[in-house]
């Protein structure tokens, strides 16, 4: 029975023998989370936070789990564990998809290990018959009710209660002892009988009261209630954890004053139906338990009768919501209604046709009668995979709609009510963000050059700044937070005005990229970091160069102010750390124990220390004033891109290449936690003022806002963009393949320009595609880390290659089309065996990611190019390194070897093509024209023609045998990220960041049609809608709406 005390003794138990074990964990299963989540969060605690790339399997996450079981003393306790079983089913019988509990259960009993379960549950889970006895492994508690003397405590909390001794026990007798139950019925005995047991017992003796158990007891309760206090339970049952009184309020659709809401829940507080906590109120389990049901029964009940009350007046769903508590809304309130739709309506089509209707008698009433009807319709509509396009939700109110990711095409919102709904934004690959020092701003700077201002407390998207033309890696607030920085791999230093989101001021001087900027404390200077080795002190106010500070041999990458504003550090890909005096200019120490570039830096709020985060996996600690290493962290997988001291200074945050978040014990090393719900690189973290929240930006195009306490994800900011990222023709040329950040693989006809066939499959963004020769198949490589086949006819995925533990950025077939190559950022490039999914060979050589891989003609040689800066020829058949042509200055993009094997040509973040003698490794022409990085290559097929696409959103072609540019083709508004001939060499395709594929004729240069695919809300109607930011709109606008 529920509300008996079992969390409370399983809490005092491990208490008492906390001293016994080397680990304890407690997960409590109330809002019922996959096995497989907490598998995760427990071995991620048994390992110390070590071990977060688990198995991919049920089994293979249990043996983990086993494995720490066995070796070290853990004490592990699942509370509430009936949250997964069969409602219902008094054999323990486990909810569908929870199935996973019942087999690491029978594991953990079965098995011999040094570690103890404790679990908590009002039914006995299935499995355990065989291992349960006094000899035996597993032992079981059935619990007791209270002594005499207990239950007349309680009734003392509520009043002077009169009665014999022998009425008392057989109150106690009748409700078993169960302490939540004799709460109750205290507060019905004192409100109803006068506090006269004896009255009370008379009563329900005669079967007036029938309290048979507690379900009966809230039962009655509840039909007491008057109509907001009922309103109080059900939103506190959906919001799932304690709120405060201004979140409760601010649930209601009508302005209900907070005296009439306070004076209800003093009520219920009586009734001992909700607990307060400080300022915050919520329910117990069994109570909360109960009244999702009742919600669950009533929403059900109304939509199938279409008489809308709870439906109207109740989110089921708050969009705006926790993410975790987001997802147990889902879980446990919208899937059980949905169930029961389903099994009366039969199919999810006929509960769409019955949505609908509802949705037409919606035009008649006004705002307020139409409440949450049209977002919880939403949300339903959506869990149920409707296709939500042409839908008419004009004229009403949309509240808390999750429309993130979801299609909008030709959907009216037109005169809506937008206010708490969710959307989509326009993220790319987040590369930097910073919280604002009063810690209510939160800005990024993405892959497209764009820097956005966000509300961290709502998530809202305030603000969108432009100037940028190229990827912004690094963003910082001044001091007093009314500016802020951004720097660009344009190699421009921006300040912008926070409050209008206008540019102030532009400065000029860095010759390539800026990784990195900073204020200075005073708020007077601020320094960036340059891909040309040089780090620079600005004067704001004046956008004066002050000082240019010369030392290190390679990029900067990162810089840091110390707290007092006297020293300067900087990272480098050198692998040295330099201190720099800002008053003098000079050079202070250098630092040189990282055995790989220096990636992140930042000093400790006294700073006295300074952290470094490298591509070496660690973490060091410098004690300033000697020099001297004080400590190294170890647990990340892959390189560091960003640290972060917490305020007070006694924890650091890392983002890391191995997708996790890492919470470290600045005094110990131990890493406290590990956040894991990225998928994809985190280039930047940062800690909130108050030390509580943890931001995180990724690659994987969100933001994520985390608990530092529970390690739990508070909101995830998702964005969506369809770059183009790699286009490549058919044999025949009938055909052009695209690769996009949409996840997706697209073939297009090219005489049309429609879209014949999206193929589905990658987990992350497609960065290069590939026909083979015979125009059979068509490969792909992914931000996944993985290499697919497909069947350039039917879509249908063949195989897929699983070796690389990076993103593979790109993927060529060899002239037989027996063999493709892909060349990773785990830094090497594998060949596979296409006919047998084998990894044949892989090429080892370069030192950091491999950007690009190309075949010769003769398929003997393979050439790469790579973030250091070198183009690599390679033997085929033994994986021998024929030659390194070295003379780019920094990331070589793209290359490709010309028809007649002579020539090899080579694109680099440098701005520059160079043009190479493939025999003797000569630099025949360096072809400078390109303002920006180019980012792609192709030979025509007479190979006396080459063309490059830039990020600064041209396209260029060159002679080889002068390497002159012989033509310009402008169009794109965003970097060109691929290029492509067609097998006659008469039109080039060109795809962008712009989401366009634009076609080319050669001859005249005329852009002969462009391909887009429809954007995630195109046609959707917004005008006259309200309750959005102007940046919103914006947003909206930008993926396909119409204002």
């Amino acid at each position: 029975m529920g509300g008996i005390g079992k969390t409370a003794l399983a809490a005092k138990l491990a208490q008492q023998l906390q001293n016994e074990f080397d680990f304890i964990i407690w997960r409590s299963l109330r809002n019922a989370p996959l096995v497989e989540e907490i598998l995760a969060e427990v071995i991620h605690f048994f390992s110390n936070q070590q071990e977060t790339q688990l198995p991919s399997s049920l089994d293979g996450k249990i043996l983990r789990l086993m494995n720490y079981l066995r070796t070290r003393r853990c004490l592990l306790v699942l509370d509430n564990i009936e949250a997964v079983l069969q409602s219902g089913d008094r054999t323990g019988g486990y909810r569908q998809g929870y199935s996973g509990y019942g087999q690491m259960l029978q594991c953990i009993a079965d098995t011999s290990h040094n570690s103890c379960l404790i679990l908590t549950s009002r039914e006995k889970p299935r499995g355990f018959a065989t291992s349960e006895g006094e000899n035996l492994p597993v032992h079981s508690l059935q619990l007791t009710g209270l002594p005499l003397s207990a239950v007349r405590e309680i009734f003392s909390t509520k009043g002077s209660f009169t009665s014999l001794e022998t009425e008392w026990q057989v109150l106690i007798s009748h409700y078993a002892g169960n302490p939540l139950a004799l709460k109750i019925v205290a507060s019905a005995i004192r409100d109803c009988f006068d506090s006269n047991i004896s009255e009370f017992l008379k009563f329900l003796n005669q079967g007036t009261f029938v309290f048979d158990d507690i379900r009966d007891l809230l039962d009655r309760q509840f039909q007491r209630l008057s109509k907001l206090e009922q309103d109080i339970m059900y939103w506190l049952a959906i919001n799932r954890e304690p709120i405060i009184l201004l979140e409760l309020q601010d649930n209601f659709i009508a302005n209900i004053p907070q005296s009439e809401i306070m004076q209800a829940i003093a009520c219920l507080q009586r009734r001992s139906l909700i607990e307060k906590n400080a300022a915050y109120f919520t329910q117990q389990p069994v109570v909360m338990e109960y009244v999702t049901a009742q919600l669950i029964e009533k929403v059900y009940t109304e939509i199938l009768s279409g008489q809308l009350e709870l439906f109207t007046t109740h989110a089921l769903v708050i969009s705006t919501a926790k993410d975790y508590i987001k997802d147990s809304q889902i879980c446990l309130i919208l899937l059980p209604v949905i169930e029961k739709l389903l099994a009366s309506f039969g199919s999810a089509k006929n509960i769409e046709n019955h949505c609908q209707k509802i949705l037409a008698t919606l035009r008649s009433e006004s705002l307020r009668e139409t409440g949450y009807i049209s977002g919880n319709l939403i949300n339903l509509l959506r869990q149920l995979d409707i296709d939500l396009s042409g839908y008419n939700f004009s004229q009403l109110r949309v509240w808390q709609a999750n429309l993130q990711g979801i299609k909008l095409h030709n959907v009216s919102f037109t005169n809506s009510d937008l206010t708490k709904s969710v959307f989509s934004e326009i993220l790319v690959a987040v590369l930097s963000l910073a919280l604002s020092p009063d810690g209510k701003l939160l800005a990024t700077g993405d892959a497209n050059g764009n820097v956005y201002l966000w509300q961290v407390q709502t998530g809202k998207h305030l603000l969108t700044l432009r100037g940028h033309t190229n990827q912004v890696f690094s963003v910082a607030f001044s001091p007093q937070g009314n500016i802020l920085a951004s720097g660009s791999f344009d190699s421009l230093l921006k300040i912008w005005d926070v409050s209008s989101g206008k540019e102030i001021r532009t400065y000029t001087g860095h010759n390539h990229g800026i990784s990195s900027v900073t204020f200075s404390p005073d708020g007077k200077v601020v320094a960036s970091a340059g891909l040309d080795g040089l780090v620079k002190l600005w004067n704001v106010s004046t956008g004066a160069c002050i000082d240019t500070f010369y030392g290190h041999s390679n990029q900067v990458l990162s810089v840091a102010f110390s707290p007092e504003g006297k020293i300067l550090a900087s990272g480098s890909l050198d692998c040295s750390i330099k201190l720099w005096d800002v008053h003098s200019g000079t050079e202070i120490k250098t630092f040189l124990v990282h055995n790989h570039s220096i990636l992140s830096l930042a000093f400790s709020c006294d700073g006295k220390t300074l952290a470094s985060g490298s591509l070496d996996c660690s973490i060091k600690l410098w004690n300033i004033r000697t020099a001297q290493e004080i400590t190294t962290f170890t647990g990340h997988t892959r390189g560091i891109f960003s640290v972060a001291f917490s305020p007070n200074g006694s924890t650091l945050v890392s983002g890391s290449a191995d997708k996790t978040v890492k919470l470290w014990d600045v005094s110990t090393g131990i890493c406290l936690k590990t956040y894991t719900g990225h998928t994809n690189t985190v280039p930047s973290v940062a800690f909130h003022t108050e030390g509580n929240i943890v931001a995180s930006g990724s690659t994987d195009q969100t933001v994520k806002l985390w608990d530092t306490n529970t390690g739990i994800c508070l909101r995830t900011c998702k964005g969506y963009s369809n770059n183009i990222y790699s286009v490549s023709f058919s044999p025949d040329g009938e055909k052009l393949a695209s690769g996009n950040a949409d996840k997706t693989v697209r073939l297009w006809d090219i005489r049309t320009g429609k879209c014949l066939n999206t193929l589905s499959g990658h987990t992350s963004q497609v960065f290069s595609v590939a026909f083979s020769y015979d125009g059979k198949t068509l490969a792909s490589g992914s931000f996944d880390s993985t290499v697919k086949l497909w069947d350039a006819s039917t879509g249908e995925c063949l195989k897929t290659y699983q070796g690389h533990t990076d993103w593979v950025h790109s993927v060529a077939f060899s002239p037989d089309s027996k063999n493709i190559s892909s060349g990773s950022f785990d830094n090497s490039i594998k060949l596979w065996d296409v006919s047998s999914n084998v990894e044949v060979r892989t090429f080892q050589g370069h030192s950091e990611g491999v950007f690009a891989v190309a075949f010769s003609r003769d398929g003997k040689t393979l050439a790469s190019g790579s973030i250091d800066a070198s183009v690599k020829l390679w033997h085929i058949s033994n994986d021998i390194e024929m030659r390194t042509l070295k003379g780019h200055s920094n990331y070589v993009f793209c290359v490709v070897q010309s028809p007649t094997d002579c020539i090899l040509a080579s694109g680099s973040a440098d701005q520059t093509v160079r043009l190479w003698d493939i025999n003797t490794g000569e630099c025949l022409y360096i072809c400078e024209g390109h303002t920006s990085w180019v980012n792609s290559l192709a030979f025509s097929p007479c190979g006396k023609i080459l063309a490059s696409g830039s990020a600064d959103q041209s396209v260029r072609l060159w002679d080889i045998n002068t390497g002159e540019c012989v033509g310009i083709y402008y169009g794109h508004a965003q970097p060109v990220q691929s290029v492509a001939f067609s097998p006659q060499g008469k039109i080039l395709a060109t795809g962008s960041q712009d989401e366009t594929i634009k076609v080319w004729d050669i001859k005249t240069g005329e852009c002969l049609k462009t391909l887009k695919t429809p954007r995630l809300y195109e046609g959707m109607n917004i005008t006259g809608a309200y309750g959005l930011t102007t940046a919103q709109k914006s947003t909206l606008i930008a993926l396909g709406a119409l204002a």
